[in-house]
Formats: C-alpha cells, sequence, structure tokens
C-alpha cells in the first residue's frame, strides 16, 4: 500500500510538472529561437518593419545560419539576390556594402532584408501576407497575380498563388511569425 500511495505521489508530482511546463511557453524558445536579436531589432526599428516577420523571413530561409548561398545565387542569412542587392545598395545609398560582405556579415544582410522589407511594405499598401509572397516570388509577379484576379494577397486564399513554393513559402512565414509572437510576446 504505501509502494502504491508513492506512485501516486510520484504521478501528481509529475502531472504538476507537466502543465507548469505547458503553461509557461519560455520551454518554446528552444523550439523556436531568435538568433541575432540586437541586429534584427537595430534594423527593423529603422525601417520600420515587424521584427517578427524579420527573424520569421530568416527562421524559413536561412533557419539562422549565416554564410549561405543558395543554388539560384541568394545571399547571406535573409537570401536576398544579387540584383535586389544591388537595387537596395543603390536606392538606399549604401555604397560600402558587397555582394560578398552581404553573404558574410549577418548584420549588413539584415540591414539590406529589412530595407527591402520596408519598401515592399510601401509597393503593397501595407499588406504583409503580400509582402511575404513578394520577398519569395518578386514584386512584379505578386503585382500582377493581385491586378488579375489570380490572388486577392490574403492568407485565408493562398491557395490561389500559382507558384507552389511561394504559397508554401507564405504559409511558413506565416507559421513562424506567429509562433514567435505568441512566445515572445515583444521583441
Amino acid at each position: 500500500m504505501k509502494w502504491l500511495r508513492k506512485k501516486r505521489v510520484l504521478l501528481v508530482l509529475f502531472l504538476s510538472f507537466l502543465v507548469l511546463i505547458f503553461v509557461n511557453t519560455q520551454w518554446l524558445t528552444l523550439f523556436y529561437p531568435i538568433h541575432y536579436k540586437d541586429e534584427i531589432r537595430h534594423h527593423a526599428e529603422t525601417n520600420k518593419v515587424d521584427p517578427f516577420l524579420v527573424a520569421a523571413i530568416i527562421r524559413v530561409e536561412t533557419n539562422y545560419k549565416a554564410s549561405q548561398e543558395s543554388p539560384k545565387g541568394a545571399l547571406g542569412l535573409m537570401q536576398i539576390m544579387p540584383d535586389t542587392a544591388k537595387w537596395i545598395i543603390g536606392k538606399a545609398n549604401l555604397p560600402d556594402i558587397s555582394l560578398d560582405t552581404l553573404k558574410r556579415e549577418p548584420d549588413r544582410n539584415i540591414q539590406l532584408g529589412t530595407w527591402y522589407l520596408k519598401s515592399l511594405y510601401s509597393q503593397f499598401n501595407n499588406n504583409e501576407i503580400a509582402v511575404i509572397a513578394a520577398y519569395n516570388a518578386g514584386p512584379g509577379k505578386v503585382k500582377g497575380w493581385l491586378k488579375s484576379g489570380t490572388w486577392d494577397g490574403r492568407l485565408d486564399t493562398v491557395k490561389n498563388i500559382p507558384i507552389g513554393e511561394t504559397r508554401h513559402y507564405v504559409q511558413r512565414v506565416s507559421h513562424y511569425y506567429q509562433q514567435y509572437v505568441d512566445i515572445y510576446k515583444e521583441f
């Protein structure tokens, strides 16, 4: 009988521990980490974009692995295409950034990526879902989809995006964005 009582006490303690873990979201940061917080915070604030969106894009693009280069040639943490990077460097007046710097220095990559997001926000009237799609497929394609009525720019109609990669990308970035907002509350 004493042995059974001991097991009940251990079971109650174990269940209490599990409840405490699931109520406290801090443990979720192990599964949804945000690296380069200072850089993301600084450049997101400078460019007036949501830092959680920047973090979600980085998570989907490279999972925070610096110095990445995609098979298509996209560079660094935020996977910026070289032509887009050159355009940003000219428009943002940042002549001291090279493509090699963009690939190897997370801070500079985040700087350009957040500036580009700011530009996309203005092109898409602050429609965050269209911005995410444009970050992946390019603003010209997304504008074409919106203009032709192929897609209306909403998350709940993402199935209408004609490119599967972009459709999946929007869903993944939106998922990570929501997880970051729920877990971290503030950046």
